[in-house]
């Protein structure tokens, strides 16, 4: 996949993942809400990169028509997004990463609380806002997410909260 981050100016970047097995809307409604765009774009964000999984097109579409590229609703972010990569996420995780030979600062990831996605942002040693699915029948991502914060690895936060979240990895 062609990295969607083209430019010559620092940029630092948030990337979101909503999983590829069970739907997250909540999630991807949160992280595509004026309140999270504009907590982002004060905490110098300049890229969010969305993951918005395989039945969040529909969402995904109805962002970019509500938020047009170039538009003041995107509150000066440049906004990408995908339903699925066959290949993993490594590549899009990196992106959070900082790499001044790329021009990039750190960054941050927000993931839904997969075991598989939180190990893979943990490696980068990237800031991590991680949201247990409330959809999912038994409470196995919360208590992931709650012992992770505990142990002082993650920022757990349930979704209507993810904006607020950004500001405590900080």
């Amino acid at each position: 996949m062609p990295s969607p981050l083209q430019t010559n100016a620092t940029t630092k970047v948030c990337f979101v993942t909503v999983g590829a097995t069970a739907s997250f809307h909540l999630l991807l409604q949160s992280v595509l809400s004026d309140q999270c765009l504009l907590a982002l774009q004060k905490l110098g964000f300049t890229h969010l990169l969305v993951q918005y999984g395989k039945d969040g097109q529909a969402l995904w579409d109805e962002f970019q028509n509500r938020c047009p590229p170039d538009s003041e609703s995107r509150h000066g972010l440049e906004i990408a997004g995908f339903d699925f990569n066959q290949a993993g996420l490594d590549e899009e995780m990196g992106l959070a990463r900082a790499d001044p030979s790329e021009g990039r600062v750190g960054g941050l990831i927000i993931s839904h609380a997969g075991s598989g996605s939180i190990l893979g942002a943990l490696r980068l040693g990237v800031p991590l806002v991680v949201v247990p699915n409330p959809t999912l029948k038994d409470n196995h991502q919360e208590e992931l997410a709650q012992e992770l914060q505990k142990q002082g690895y993650v920022v757990a936060s349930n979704y209507w909260y993810a904006a607020l979240s950004v500001f405590r990895t900080g």
